[in-house]
């Protein structure tokens, strides 16, 4: 099944980032129209199994839970190879890996900092490439980006996590174009502020959206054969402006 066929339609999904409050809601949008076979992947083995649990009561017929972090870079290739072979292939696979980190600018702790470009950029990259490789020894499929608006133009507010977004962010659209013709597809999709347990005590920004919104244009993009998506739809304008905006005006931004 070709990723610039398959749509939403692929039966099964698996998830690099399987405790993500935004991937599991894609999750149960993709089923909710047509039964999904799914593979979680995350660090939290406890975790996996209660997201398993919840999906299973939810209606999901198969899911397998499997232990990988975004740091151990050597078993990327190993675990993702295995999830594929005990779901008996893929044809959607969404990378919702990522931390949010300390808020500002020069971070108090570098030493974090450099945690989360690890685990945003190196380790997501990571699971990027081999997710890809996968897909298109495969036949092809559709790779799932979550990403950020704040990749589109990192802000003094946000600018290791935004920087790290945007490393990811470019890397996506660039392996996107490489793979065209090939059967694999790559979405990103750069949600706002979403109301998540990531998000949780921040003061919601303008446009702030919900897990369950951001699934339903999650899947209208794969529907449409979108290569990017925004979440809500209505940030696309915004940030088009943001970007065209002066630097010496933009610097002046605090949030």
């Amino acid at each position: 099944m070709s990723g610039s066929s398959a749509g939403s339609a692929g039966r099964r999904v698996i998830v690099l980032g399987g405790t993500s409050e935004i991937a599991l809601a894609c999750v149960r949008e993709l089923q909710s129209r047509e039964p999904r076979e799914v593979a979680l992947l995350g660090r939290d083995r406890e975790a996996l199994g209660l997201a398993g649990e919840k999906l299973r009561a939810q209606g999901v017929g198969r899911v397998i839970e499997l232990e990988l972090d975004a740091l151990d870079t050597q078993r990327h290739e190993e675990v993702i190879g295995r999830a594929f072979e005990e779901l008996g292939g893929g044809e959607i696979v969404i990378l919702a890996v990522g931390m949010l980190g300390e808020r500002g600018g020069l971070p108090s702790d570098v030493a974090a900092a450099v945690e989360l470009l690890q685990v945003n950029v190196v380790g997501a990259g990571s699971l990027l490439m081999h997710a890809a490789r996968r897909l298109r020894e495969g036949g092809g499929g559709a790779l799932v980006v979550l990403s950020s608006v704040a990749a589109e133009r990192p802000r003094r507010a946000n600018a290791v996590y935004g920087a790290s977004k945007a490393a990811l962010d470019s890397l996506a659209q660039g392996l996107g174009d490489d793979l065209q013709g090939t059967g694999v597809r790559v979405l990103v999709v750069r949600p706002g502020f979403v109301r998540t347990r990531m998000t949780s005590g921040l003061a919601p920004a303008p446009l702030a959206t919900t897990p369950e919104a951001v699934a339903e244009v999650v899947r209208g993009g794969l529907e449409s054969g979108a290569h990017t998506v925004w979440a809500p739809r209505a940030l696309r304008l915004p940030m088009l402006f943001m970007r065209m905006l002066p630097r010496p005006i933009f610097r002046r931004i605090k949030q």
